[in-house]
Formats: C-alpha cells, structure tokens, sequence
C-alpha cells in the first residue's frame, strides 16, 4: 500500500525544528516539511497560499499546521486537492479570534507593534521578567528561523485581517485548554488536549505522536 503523505507548516515565523519531536510510523506515512517564504511586495495571503501549495509535489495530501500555519494550511486547502486539513493551536474563522485581536484589527494598533524589538531576541530578555517568560525566549530563540522585518509585518497583518467568517467543518481542530494566544472558551468544535498550551507542538508531543496516526486515518475516537 502507498503511504500517506503528510506536509506540516510551522507557526509565524517558525522553523520546521518544531515539529523535531513529531514521528508517525514510516510504514504508513510519509513526513514533509514547508518552510516560510519571504513575502512578494503587497502579495495577499491567498497568493501565497497559492505559493506555498504549489511546492506540494503528492496528490491528496494531509496538510497539518500549527498557529498561523494552520492558518495558512486553510488557505493551501483552496488551491488543491487534500485528503484532510489538521490544525494544531490556531482558529478556524476569525469568529474565534480573542477579543484583543479584535480590537487590533478595529484599531489598527498591530501596526504599531515594535518588530524590531520582537526580532531581537537579546534585547528582549532584558525587558523580560520572570523565569516562564525566559524559558519562552528561549524556545523563541531555537525556532525563530525567519528574523525579516517584511515577512513579521505582513504575517502579524495577514492574521489580524484574516477574513474567514465560516468554518470548514472538515477541518480537525485539536487545541489545548491552556492556550493563551487562541484562549479555548472562543473555540468550537476541537479535540481537546487537558494541559495543553499554545506551544503543545514542542511539549505534547506524545500525545500527538499517539493520536495523529489515528486523526489522520479517521480511527480517533473522544
């Protein structure tokens, strides 16, 4: 039997390190990776979802994305045929944004951001207070691949102005209760990691190692 090709994105601005835990049994699946692409100028995120799906060289694929990857994987999933679109802490429609997305995106106060500031890893652990908050550079530090002022700035907008209003229902959707960048009470319809945050992709990897397999071939069951 031929083996189920699987692609995964990693989140803004994300190496594919993240998924380094992640393994799926060879002899039923084939692992790929895609990496972000620096932007084209005034390039719309449908044109490079087209971009990026064009890169998938297997007919019928599984597309898995975490964060603005699973985003972004939404998008790929216009421009060609797969057998199933998996999201891993990210949002089906803008519906289930927080509330301070929201406000940015009203605002337009993303704008505003410092992204000179987020780049720079060093200059933010001086401002940083608090060992969670170091641990977390520190993994920013690791996977952080994509250190461009253009591609940060038009990944932060192409979230905050995302225009999806109605969820794919094929879609699968797994998220963690603890997420505190896509809070779980905005979220319908997902499987449920307990304990699970917005970085579950570098510290629930068992779990996923156990259930993806099973998600993938429409053997889970809640």
């Amino acid at each position: 039997m031929s083996k189920t090709h699987v692609y995964f994105m990693p989140g803004l601005a994300a190496s594919t390190t993240i998924f380094e835990r992640i393994k799926l049994p060879e002899t039923d699946f084939e692992m790929h990776y895609l990496e972000w692409e620096i932007p084209f100028d005034n390039e719309t995120l449908v044109a490079y979802a087209k971009r990026i799906a064009d890169k998938i060289v297997h007919r019928n694929p599984v597309l898995i994305g975490v964060s603005f990857g699973g985003i972004l994987v939404q998008e790929m999933a216009k421009h060609i045929v797969v057998s199933k679109v998996i999201i891993i802490s990210s949002v089906k429609s803008n519906a289930e944004f927080p509330l301070r997305l929201k406000v940015a995106k009203s605002t337009k106060a993303y704008k505003l951001i410092p992204m000179n500031l987020i780049l720079n890893i060093e200059t933010l652990a001086k401002f940083s207070f608090g060992e969670k908050v170091n641990q977390r550079l520190k993994l920013y530090e690791k996977f952080l691949s994509v250190r461009d002022i253009r591609y940060l700035t038009w990944a932060v907008e192409q979230v905050v102005l995302w225009d999806r209003v109605t969820i794919d229902e094929s879609v699968v959707h797994i998220h963690g209760d603890q997420d505190d960048v896509f809070p779980i009470k905005n979220i319908k319809k997902c499987i449920v990691v307990k304990g699970g945050t917005h970085i579950m992709i570098l510290n629930k990897y068992k779990w996923l190692n156990e259930k993806l397999p099973l998600i993938i071939t429409d053997s889970y069951e809640i």
